[in-house]
């Protein structure tokens, strides 16, 4: 089983750029699913309606979210009607939408899965416990398991990884928006890198226009953050699975810069 799964996807420009790649990625490394995490997706901020359409209508199959899952109040009855959406599984129970999700991809089937890490961030449900709690689960049903950690420290995503080796296929990282250069195979078996970085514009911080992040910073004042323009950067890893025990065979970086 071969995954192709982007980094951030952040605004139009994000979505444009996949749209745009993802016919030439699919015949060139011929993956068996798309994966994106999309929380930026709409306006840098959250997910809504149209902005799911335009990923899915471009080839995403699997969209995760993460700490800005519900900036967007359309999000709510989107989640809970949408099954390829899968949002943090350690948000608290009762918060609508999917943790996780079973994709099946011909006689296989992939089990994804959300978390939201909590080190820097808000206060939520423990991931580990979490995992600890899905991952049996899961197994039951399929050997291969990705999970996207959405979370600030790399400490973080990398001890998720390590306890977690050898019991699920990969964990990849997010939220940074910065591409990490430390994708590896675990000793057992479990692909891992720590942040897949972005799909949003090169010149920016982080996606958003330069001047007002630098205004900030220097002022402290409030700010709307307004997205750049210009050449998108593309992150995403590709990550190739043995079929029948689950374990990572490949991880690959893959980067391009488009119009």
């Amino acid at each position: 089983m071969r995954i192709l799964f982007f980094g951030d996807i952040v605004g139009r420009p994000g979505r444009e750029a996949i749209a745009t790649i993802l016919p030439r990625w699919k015949s060139s490394y011929r993956p068996d699913i798309i994966i994106a995490n999309g929380e930026n997706a709409a306006a840098g901020k959250g997910m809504v309606p149209t902005a799911a359409e335009d990923l899915f209508g471009a080839g995403v199959e699997v969209l995760t979210l993460g700490n800005h899952t519900f900036n967007k109040k359309e999000a709510i009855a989107l989640l809970e009607a949408e099954s390829r959406i899968i949002r943090p599984a350690n948000y608290p129970v009762g918060t609508p939408g999917y943790g996780y999700g079973i994709y099946r991809i011909g006689n296989l089937r992939l089990a994804v899965v959300n978390l939201l890490g909590r080190t820097f961030m808000e206060p939520m449900d423990d991931p580990f416990q979490k995992a600890n709690a899905l991952v049996p689960l899961l197994r039951e049903q399929t050997n291969c398991i990705l999970i996207d950690i959405h979370a600030e420290a790399t400490s973080e995503k990398a001890a998720m990884a390590w306890m977690l080796d050898g019991e699920v296929s990969a964990v990849v990282g997010t939220h940074t928006h910065v591409m990490t250069a430390d994708e590896r195979i675990l000793p057992k078996g479990t692909a891992f890198i720590t942040d897949v970085g972005m799909v949003g514009p090169r010149d920016s911080i982080l996606g958003v226009r330069t001047d007002i992040v630098l205004q900030k910073f220097l002022t402290h004042m409030p700010a709307k953050f307004d997205l750049a323009s210009g050449q998108v950067i593309i992150n995403a890893v590709l990550i190739e699975l043995d079929d029948a025990s689950g374990k990572a065979s490949e991880i690959t970086r893959l980067v391009e810069v488009i119009d």
